[in-house]
């Protein structure tokens, strides 16, 4: 089975086959609409045959599509039909707990996608929890509003680096954590990565895609399980970097 993978963030809309090692991408953006998205995937995809898809989306999902309207794109999600649109089976999960499904390795992780916005999940022996700690009230705003593009760009770079430190130092005894993850595509503005914490990767989010289908409890709705073969793969990753 083909599965076409989808990762919809707020600068870019990112797609994976199974099969294939090379990504495409095309630019998302705060106007872009479900059917620009469509569109888009279908002329980048002309030449990959494909079987299902599995959609990482920025906000709420419930019952396998968005219950919320994304924060950082174009209005219209929350009634689109993707399945109808694509013609093909359609799993839709949260873009941190997509990658959060693909990341872990164990225990009790906590996933934090440092992009545009603030994506966070958590996965606990092996089910997916999305989560929104994003938007929840800090510093007369949001932890959003301090960790996402706005508070990079308000604060500069060394003072949001030191409340990256602050917000996880706070949240790794809260929530009991063995593993933290740090992901998006502004990981890589962290001069160094704060206790108890690793670096995530966007193949992951590719990854856990992947596993939607091929763990018997995935759903796109609120949790999934990952495979024992995807535990085994990951710690194989960490054992070759660490030699």
């Amino acid at each position: 089975m083909k599965v076409l993978v989808i990762d919809i963030g707020g600068n870019s809309v990112k797609l994976l086959i199974s099969g294939e090692t090379d990504p495409r991408k095309f630019p998302s953006g705060p106007t872009l609409t479900p059917r620009q998205m469509v569109s888009g995937v279908k002329k980048l995809t002309e030449d990959w045959n494909y079987d299902v898809i599995s959609i990482g989306y920025p906000g709420r999902v419930s019952n396998n599509r968005p219950s919320a309207e994304p924060m950082n794109l174009g209005d219209g999600w929350i009634h689109f039909d993707f399945q109808k649109a694509f013609g093909v089976p359609v799993k839709v999960m949260n873009d941190a707990a997509m990658q959060a499904l693909g990341s872990y390795e164990g225990g009790v992780m906590l996933f934090l996608g440092l992009g545009t916005g603030l994506g966070t999940a958590m996965v606990v022996d092996g089910t997916v929890v999305p989560m929104e700690l994003g938007h929840l009230t800090y510093k007369q705003g949001t932890y959003e509003d301090l960790l996402g593009l706005r508070g990079l760009r308000r604060f500069g770079i060394t003072k949001w680096r030191e409340y990256v430190f602050e917000v996880v130092k706070r949240w790794l005894p809260a929530l009991e954590l063995d593993d933290v993850v740090i992901g998006g595509g502004n990981v890589n503005k962290l001069d160094k990565l704060p206790p108890q914490c690793r670096a995530g990767d966007n193949a992951h989010a590719f990854r856990g895609g992947f596993l939607m289908w091929e763990s018997r409890n995935a759903t796109a709705a609120n949790r999934s399980k990952a495979p024992q073969a995807a535990h085994d793969y990951s710690r194989k990753r960490v054992r070759s970097k660490a030699g």
